[in-house]
């Protein structure tokens, strides 16, 4: 597995409930001009699945956006995770892959603490969504903030980490994320060998994507995007080789490629790539059909809610 990581002294050694934090609403960051055009086809790529429809997408928004998410606990080691029936997915990359900062946009709330320093995430955390499920969870889907690897990690979360990967029977997926400017590195082909070998679902995300399709500070014109687009593609062609070598050492990963930036918006509160993440994840949990439940009005109300607390 790929070099990992410890827990500091000053850590606590025992999952309990987390200290409770206001919540932060996300940003909102100037939105792509609208005469730059980016299609979905240029940030998703899907090969052996389906392409979401537009009601899909907002489906998957509106299952994510309508009851407010919260942190439930914190473990530093597996043994003392809290059993839970709701399903879940992890998100797992390098230190300073963009992690923190991707999943705050998923859950349209700033609970993931980012920093510029690799290791600041030293634990896991697990976040609820999409309000109770009726069944005693705090969420119908649990989504697992897990501790880098590489650069600035320590052995024992890596140790930790596959034992919550090979013993959670909750995990649906694990979400691989891969910086789109630098993509993979020996660390990243170590942790997707070690899910080929003990057969575990998972996908791969290009995080960062705004620094192969909007490089600087200036908009690019349409010619420029349409040029960094390919480009953009013909590194998602090389990842796919690396992501689905076709060995006999065990399944490889799910036949679709996504790409996102936590950082730049195609309109207020819609980053890019974002609906698409939201919508692979309920895929991956079975709870895509549940997500239709959910009404407009809904958001409506907890957003009101969130604004007079």
């Amino acid at each position: 597995m790929a070099s990992s990581a410890t827990a500091s002294p000053r850590q606590r050694t025992a999952a309990g409930p987390a200290p409770s934090r206001p919540i932060a609403p996300q940003p909102q960051l100037p939105p792509i001009p609208k005469a730059t055009h980016i299609p979905q086809s240029t940030l998703s790529y899907y090969w052996d699945t389906t392409p979401p429809t537009p009601k899909q997408l907002a489906q998957a928004d509106r299952f994510f956006l309508a009851h407010s998410p919260s942190i439930v606990f914190s473990a530093i080691k597996f043994r003392t995770v809290q059993l839970t029936s709701a399903p879940e997915v992890a998100f797992l990359g390098r230190s300073n892959v963009g992690k923190s900062t991707l999943l705050n946009a998923l859950m349209g709330r700033n609970l993931c603490r980012t920093s510029h320093n690799p290791g600041r995430t030293r634990s896991m955390n697990f976040f609820a969504v999409g309000g109770e499920d009726g069944a005693g969870n705090p969420g119908k889907l649990m989504v697992l903030d897990m501790p880098g690897y590489g650069k600035g990690s320590r052995e024992e979360w890596g140790k930790e980490i596959e034992k919550y990967l090979l013993g959670r029977k909750q995990l649906r997926r694990a979400f691989l994320l891969i910086n789109a400017h630098h993509g993979i590195k020996e660390s990243d082909e170590q942790m997707l060998a070690m899910f080929r070998h003990n057969a575990i679902p998972h996908q791969v995300i290009l995080s960062k994507v705004d620094r192969v399709l909007l490089p600087g500070s200036k908009i690019p014109t349409q010619p420029k995007l349409e040029r960094y687009s390919e480009e953009l593609k013909k590194l998602v062609e090389d990842v796919r080789s690396k992501i689905q070598p076709k060995r006999s050492d065990g399944p490889d990963a799910l036949g679709e490629i996504l790409t996102c930036s936590a950082e730049k918006a195609v309109q207020p509160g819609a980053k890019l790539g974002i609906s698409n993440i939201r919508w692979a994840v309920l895929a991956a949990t079975g709870l895509g059909q549940k997500a239709r439940d959910i009404r407009e009005e809904d958001i409506i109300e907890e957003n009101d809610t969130l604004r007079q607390g």
